[in-house]
């Protein structure tokens, strides 16, 4: 089965850490990435395409991961998103959940595989 992914952050290095992870979590499925580096090319794609899973950065230029958020829950748009940030106050994630995020994870360099795999796994990708 292919998994379509998402990869939202201003951050290339970030987008280039996640897209090396996955296929070492998720083994042999296919994967097929898209990209998008602030949050008006995020909701573009979302708007046109429906993928597996969403990385969302919180910080962006343009418009940030809660104003996406926001949007998507506004128009009905359900995705599964996984946030990835350095802003890992407990509002924070209690406000990211509130407008649909399924999962919520600090965002580290390298990535934390354990952290990652654990959302994962509780959103039934795993």
């Amino acid at each position: 089965m292919t998994l379509s992914v998402l990869l939202v952050d201003d951050s290339k290095f970030v987008r280039k850490g996640i897209s090396k992870e996955l296929p070492i979590i998720f083994g042999d499925r296919e994967l097929i990435f898209s990209e998008a580096c602030n949050g008006n090319e995020a909701l573009e794609l979302l708007y046109s395409t429906s993928y597996d899973i969403v990385f969302l950065d919180l910080t962006m230029p343009e418009k940030n991961g809660y104003e996406v958020l926001q949007e998507l829950k506004e128009k009905g748009i359900k995705a599964n998103i996984i946030v990835l940030t350095a802003d890992i106050q407990p509002e924070s994630e209690r406000i990211v959940r509130s407008l649909g995020a399924v999962g919520y994870m600090e965002k580290q360099r390298p990535l934390n595989r354990e952290a990652l795999m654990k959302v994962l796994q509780e959103i039934n990708l795993l």
